[in-house]
């Protein structure tokens, strides 16, 4: 009797553990290949929900919407599977203005709730004094990604059967000449052998090393710092998103603080005092009693970034290749319904149902030129 070969996921960090999940939920056999979990995004990441407070538009508010929408059923899944808690708070997101003009004019203002200063002060007390206008938006949350999601989700993909290969890279996807349908996966092991895996199927989440793999794809990574911070239980209720910097609370009194932006960084791993004096700058700012509040911790990581700032999903340039990568700044919010737009494209695949329509929408093709006619 021969066996279907797994469906093998390229990288361990949320989007390919979310993936991970739901093909598994449908019941494919899948490997989760992984170089370093500690340096995906999903573990560096704040937690928002926030398609509303990021005043998303297009299809990006579309898709971010969606996945709002799907992460109760999401993350009720992820606890049944792992018996653990995932950390998910609809705690509403207050996003502050100098004035009123500037209220008015966020993307999703109408779909928000127009607060006074008076207002403002009452959802979020101690906000600076210049900040006298601001949106809340009640439907927007957080989620617990770096203490409990991420494993939580671990231990969903365990209990549905996933195997892992855990510290190694992937070094290269070869192709059929003929074809141009993926053939093998090389990769070097943790104790330095170089393997090669025959493979069928696999699913791209490498977050902002995609490229290296896939030098077709438009990623790229932008860095970013952030530290946190131990506040009195319930000083703060809602997520406050401010110009550059935002405050997420957690249930125990833990304040997350994010984030730089330095897209001239590279790979250049570390903190750096101007990143850290940023952050610092961005608190006074906000909430300036959160100053004087002790530090934590304090890390880095690397948002994978195209440049229309939207994903890559579906079908990819090599046959058999599917792309969930290039999310920057929307990961977490968007795992969900990337991991469910996904998992229903692989398997819709052998029976040959259409696509989905976002995945239209988020194809990497977006990026190719069209051909040049000379007339």
């Amino acid at each position: 009797m021969t066996t279907t070969p797994p469906i093998v996921v390229l990288g361990g960090g949320l989007m390919g553990l979310a993936i991970a999940h739901q093909l598994a939920r449908r019941g494919h056999a899948v490997r989760v290949i992984s170089r370093n979990r500690n340096e995906a995004a999903g573990f560096v990441a704040a937690g928002m929900l926030a398609p509303h407070a990021e005043g998303l538009s297009g299809q990006l508010l579309t898709l971010g919407e969606r996945s709002l929408a799907l992460i109760p059923q999401w993350v009720a899944q992820i606890e049944h599977d792992s018996g653990l808690t995932c950390g998910l708070r609809m705690s509403g997101i207050v996003v502050p203005f100098a004035t009123e003009d500037d209220s008015r004019r966020h993307p999703t203002a109408a779909l928000g709730q127009s607060l006074t200063r008076k207002a403002l002060e009452q959802e979020v007390p101690g906000l600076a004094p210049h900040w006298q206008a601001g949106l809340l938006f009640e439907q927007d949350g957080q989620i617990d990604n770096r203490r409990q999601l991420m494993r939580a989700l671990e231990k969903a993909c365990v209990s549905l059967g996933v195997q892992f290969l855990e510290g190694a890279e992937v070094q290269a996807l070869s192709r059929h000449s003929d074809s141009q349908e993926l053939q093998q996966i090389s990769l070097r092991t943790a104790e330095g052998e170089v393997q090669h895996h025959p493979c069928r199927m696999a699913v791209l989440c490498s977050g902002a090393w995609s490229q290296k793999l896939v030098p077709e794809l438009p990623i790229f990574p932008v860095k970013g710092q952030m530290l946190s911070l131990q506040g009195p239980r319930k000083a703060l209720k809602r997520v406050i998103f401010g110009p550059g910097t935002y405050l997420v609370p957690r249930e125990d009194g833990l304040i997350v603080v994010g984030a730089t932006s330095e897209r001239s960084a590279g790979f250049t791993a570390g903190l750096t005092p101007d990143g850290q004096s940023q952050l610092q700058a961005g608190i006074q700012d906000l909430l300036p009693m959160a100053g004087s509040w002790p530090p934590m911790e304090r890390w880095w990581g690397f948002r994978p970034c195209t440049p229309d700032e939207g994903p890559l999903l579906g079908p990819g340039p090599i046959g058999g290749l599917w792309l969930a990568c290039g999310h920057h700044r929307n990961g977490v919010l968007l795992a969900a319904i990337t991991a469910d737009l996904l998992a229903n494209a692989i398997t819709d695949a052998w029976l040959g149902a259409p696509d989905d329509d976002l995945l239209k929408a988020f194809h990497w093709g977006r990026f190719q030129k069209p051909p040049h006619h000379n007339v």
